[in-house]
């Protein structure tokens, strides 16, 4: 009898090829992947990326220019940051002083109309919207419970979660912030179009109001939240209560996550720098724009204040290998984060890609900065990355000059 003949490690090969690709395509055609086809496709977020998504206009009811010093165009950086600037690759700084553009400058055929996603500078803006729904009545106080408004958000271990506790950063859900991880929930909610359920699966897991700890998805139940409190949604309440009352020059887009869907509103608000800048002169304002209490001043004064009342623990430093002891919360408040600078208390807006807004009270002067890039070498006390050092400096500089 002839023996049994075996197939050639070739074919094997071929084989086992065939039913990894074969796999790999039902695997992404399950409508719950449909998130991680377009995360292999479209990679890392990117500062253009409302050109993929769905977008909902935020409507600038009331356009007014900036004022304009004379020579904004030829106030530039100074010689000594223009290396870093490129290394970054940042496409827009402006810097405001006295309520009028002192400088502006743009690179990679970047210019005043050109739209870039704020990342989760966005969060801020969700907070300062807070603070309008609050004023409007739609909710009683930051203490008001969570579940009010979204019932299944309740308690854990005893304690009631409360609009104060998503404001900074100490609900206690469980949820993944890496932005590199292809299965993370903060990848899935970025390319994902099914919000609502991606937010119902987060779950309690430690005692609201005692550790800070940031995470996208706590912002969005705010933004659900909102959503519900007031009726509308969070495009067109911001264009109400903020956007059209700081005379905003173009109307952004805030990306959803599907056709008519909902706000990505921890990220993807997306608009130019002047615009943005808009949004730290109303919080250099106390809350005030020409006048007019747009956002309620207390309000305001809580948001840029650190949560100093919740544990904060740091970061490793390089070649440490024992987890710190938490210290009082310095740098966060009502999703806006604060620095200590130089002798100056800063309130700031961040986006992970180097989106900031700089708000600094005591030279009344607002910096933005928007680029590809920042640092990966944290400031581990103060949780920022180096390249935030670049941006302050280099406004700092032109302000003194001014």
């Amino acid at each position: 009898m002839n023996a049994t003949r075996k197939p050639s490690v070739k074919k094997v090969l071929l084989y086992l090829l065939l039913v990894v690709v074969v796999g790999a395509a039902v695997f992404l055609l399950l409508p719950q992947n449909y998130y991680v086809h377009r995360a292999l496709i479209y990679q890392l977020p990117k500062i253009h990326h409302y050109q993929i998504f769905e977008n909902r206009e935020v409507k600038a009811n009331d356009p007014k220019p900036w004022e304009m010093a004379e020579n904004a165009h030829e106030n530039l950086i100074a010689a000594q940051f223009v290396e870093d600037f490129a290394r970054y690759e940042s496409v827009a700084f402006l810097v405001i002083k006295n309520n009028r553009i002192i400088s502006e400058q743009y690179w990679d055929d970047y210019g005043p109309q050109s739209l870039s996603n704020s990342f989760s500078m966005s969060k801020s803006i969700v907070s300062l919207l807070v603070g309008c729904a609050i004023s409007d009545g739609f909710i009683e106080s930051v203490d008001q419970p969570v579940s009010d408004f979204l019932p299944a958000w309740t308690s854990f271990d005893g304690k009631t979660l409360t609009i104060k506790d998503l404001l900074t950063m100490s609900a206690g859900v469980k949820w993944d912030e890496s932005h590199s991880s292809l299965f993370s929930k903060t990848t899935e909610a970025y390319y994902g179009k099914e919000l609502w359920k991606l937010t119902q699966t987060e779950v309690l897991e430690a005692r609201p109001g005692e550790h800070f700890n940031y995470q996208s998805g706590v912002t969005q139940i705010l933004a659900f939240l909102l959503q519900k409190a007031t009726g509308k949604s969070v495009s067109e309440y911001a264009s109400e209560k903020i956007w059209t009352p700081i005379n905003a020059e173009e109307d952004a887009l805030w990306s959803l996550d599907k056709k008519d869907g909902m706000e990505k509103a921890y990220c993807c608000f997306n608009t130019n720098a002047r615009d943005f800048a808009r949004l730290g002169q109303l919080v250099l304002n106390n809350g005030k724009w020409n006048g007019r209490q747009v956002v309620d001043s207390a309000y305001i004064r809580e948001a840029v204040t650190p949560a100093s009342w919740l544990k904060f623990t740091r970061k490793l430093k390089p070649g440490e290998t024992v987890t710190p002891d938490p210290v009082p919360n310095p740098i966060y408040g009502y999703q806006f984060w604060i620095v200590n600078y130089k002798g100056l208390t800063i309130p700031y807006m961040r986006g992970i890609l180097g989106q900031y807004i700089f708000v600094i009270p005591e030279l009344d002067a607002v910096i933005v900065r928007l680029g590809r890039l920042r640092d990966k070498e944290y400031v581990v006390e103060q949780s920022y990355t180096k390249d935030m050092e670049v941006w302050l400096d280099a406004g700092l500089e032109i302000l003194n000059r001014n």
